[in-house]
């Protein structure tokens, strides 16, 4: 188990392990000791060789108005531009070990293989977009992204929206649905119920893949990035 790991675990028990009982579950349901998604672990089968299968076109990726960790405003298509894209919807108290973390951990590793290759590292980009606005601040997000290790990356940007109305419509396009978890009086309990998905998207901002937890996994994402670079190049 890796240091990264180990710390995730901590976080989760510290903040109250919430933890699906399904992996495609919201993130509220509570177990006592979570299972580790796939994501976590290696691989445990043969990835098929590059360019020797398709990511076709399944959608588009839609715009909006976002603010970075540093307080720069900016557009998600500005950021894709000639770019292949991972995008991963988040918010930085999640405690779920196999949610928003566990969507952070996959795209760390990403990073690590992105910065270490000079082709990746100029056209690949990776965005967490927070859909908390009301708690993860430009600084939120900046000591989140230390937590990964990123918070110096050229390559994986922390996002959130410059409105309610903006993150309602990205959410929207993007069929990412997010609901406030309640208490019996209909209290608010300070946590977010969400389906874990990460986009890839491609150089023109098409939409190649959406990875659930089952298949978020470091190895796919960077094999699926490649076989992208194949696909657009042929």
């Amino acid at each position: 188990m890796t240091e990264l790991i180990a710390k995730l675990l901590i976080l989760s028990v510290f903040w109250g392990v919430i933890a699906p009982t399904s992996w495609a579950a919201p993130h509220h349901v509570e177990s006592e000791v979570p299972a580790l998604a796939p994501g976590y672990r290696p691989l445990g089968f043969e990835l098929p060789e590059v360019g020797s299968y398709e990511r076709p076109i399944i959608g588009y990726a839609s715009d909006g108005v976002v603010i970075d960790s540093q307080g720069k405003q900016t557009t998600l298509h500005a950021l894709m531009r000639n770019k292949v894209t991972l995008l991963s919807f988040m918010y930085a108290s999640c405690s779920d070990v196999n949610g928003c973390p566990l969507a952070s951990y996959v795209l760390n590793r990403v990073m690590q293989q992105v910065t270490t290759d000079p082709r990746l590292s100029k056209q690949v980009q990776l965005l967490s977009l927070s859909f908390d606005r009301l708690n993860d601040t430009p600084e939120v997000l900046a000591t989140y992204a230390a937590r990964f290790e990123a918070q110096n990356s050229d390559n994986w940007r922390f996002l959130t929206a410059k409105s309610d109305v903006g993150l309602d419509q990205m959410l929207n396009r993007y069929n990412q649905f997010v609901i406030t978890d309640v208490d019996a009086n209909g209290k608010p309990v300070g946590t977010l119920s969400h389906l874990l998905r990460v986009y890839l998207v491609d150089q023109r901002q098409n939409i190649r893949e959406v990875y659930s937890v089952s298949f978020l996994h470091p190895d796919i994402l960077i094999q699926d990035i490649l076989t992208v670079f194949a696909s657009t190049e042929s």
